[in-house]
């Protein structure tokens, strides 16, 4: 039924009902007395309040398409309407999730071309920090060690700092290089990338341990990457927002079958703020291979970033100690 005949209909059966009470028993003198006039105050209240309850049973419909609406985020997908009834507003549901769908997909296309093209940005510029920043800082740090051997000794220590902050340069370059650019992960694989970045975030102050479950099934490259980021973006979250004192990385198999990252702190949690962009970048990326994140509080206080992705069981990768 349509939303004009339903309304139609609705605000018919009052007029009917009104009119049905006119050829009752009730009259009306001239002027109206006041018996009357409180008769008919309660008549119409009364068909007001039946008008206004039909009207909000007709229309419920449509304000659960409203709610859905307002509440519609792209990075958490899979959330539809409910579809009831017929009709216009049942069609419209129907048109809205359709909608929803397709703007899902056309996000996802989007957001992969988006983090193809940082990857592949990523990649150039570690490249070139190692190939040009790199070499030329070595090559620096050969022309002081050759002046501080042959410079008189007021000047060779000057020169010996000058040498170990060139060092320091050279080694901070390698490791943003790194962090552009998961070389290891490559060439090693996820597991053993996973360690480097929880050494990598070891420090006196945070302490970084790492649980990987043997005999994982197998994730493609482009999966392996989503796993990687997403944990390197959770320890940086922690490093440098939570104040924690550990961090637990964990890579396991799932109830069902697939591979699953947490990590999980003991810092101050994340409380009611509102998620910035890294929280969003890491929703956007697992919204790539198609893993369910979620980030709350752990069970004893802190936060919990929690990655379930389905594996692939028709082939396994060697033990680490077999790359």
């Amino acid at each position: 039924m349509s939303l004009y005949r339903r309304i139609f209909l609705l605000n018919a059966a009052v007029l009917i009902a009104a009119a049905l009470l006119l050829l009752g028993p009730v009259t009306v003198s001239t002027p109206v007395l006041f018996a009357e006039a409180l008769v008919l105050l309660a008549g119409l209240a009364a068909m007001l309040i039946a008008n206004a309850v039909l009207l909000r049973i007709g229309l419920a419909p449509l304000q659960r398409l409203t709610r859905a609406m307002a509440t519609a985020d792209l990075l958490h997908p899979g959330h539809r309407a409910d579809v009831t009834g017929t009709g216009e507003i049942a069609e419209l549901t129907r048109t809205f999730n359709a909608m929803l769908g397709r703007l899902e997909a056309e996000r996802a296309a989007s957001a992969g071309r988006v983090l193809t093209g940082q990857e592949a940005e990523r990649r150039r510029i570690a490249q070139e920090l190692h190939d040009e920043v790199g070499q030329t800082l070595t090559a620096v740090l050969l022309q002081l060690k050759h002046a501080a051997d042959r410079a008189p000794e007021p000047v060779r220590e000057d020169l010996r700092q000058a040498q170990e902050t060139t060092r320091a340069s050279l080694d901070e370059i390698r490791r943003i290089a790194r962090r552009l650019r998961p070389g290891v992960l490559e060439e090693l694989g996820l597991h053993s990338a996973l360690r480097a970045l929880a050494a990598e975030f070891s420090t006196s102050r945070l302490g970084v341990t790492t649980h990987i479950t043997p005999g994982l099934p197998q994730l493609d490259p482009a999966t392996e990457l989503v796993f990687y980021r997403i944990a390197q973006e959770a320890l940086t979250n922690t490093a440098r927002h939570s104040g924690a004192r550990t961090v637990e990385l964990h890579l396991r198999t799932t109830p069902g079958g697939g591979v699953g990252l947490l990590v999980r702190d003991d810092g101050r949690g994340i409380g009611p703020a509102a998620e910035g962009a890294g929280i969003r970048g890491m929703r956007e990326r697992a919204l790539l291979v198609g893993a369910e994140l979620r980030i709350g509080p752990a069970p004893a206080g802190g936060t919990e970033v929690r990655l379930d992705a389905a594996g692939s069981t028709t082939e396994h990768r060697p033990p680490e100690s077999a790359r």
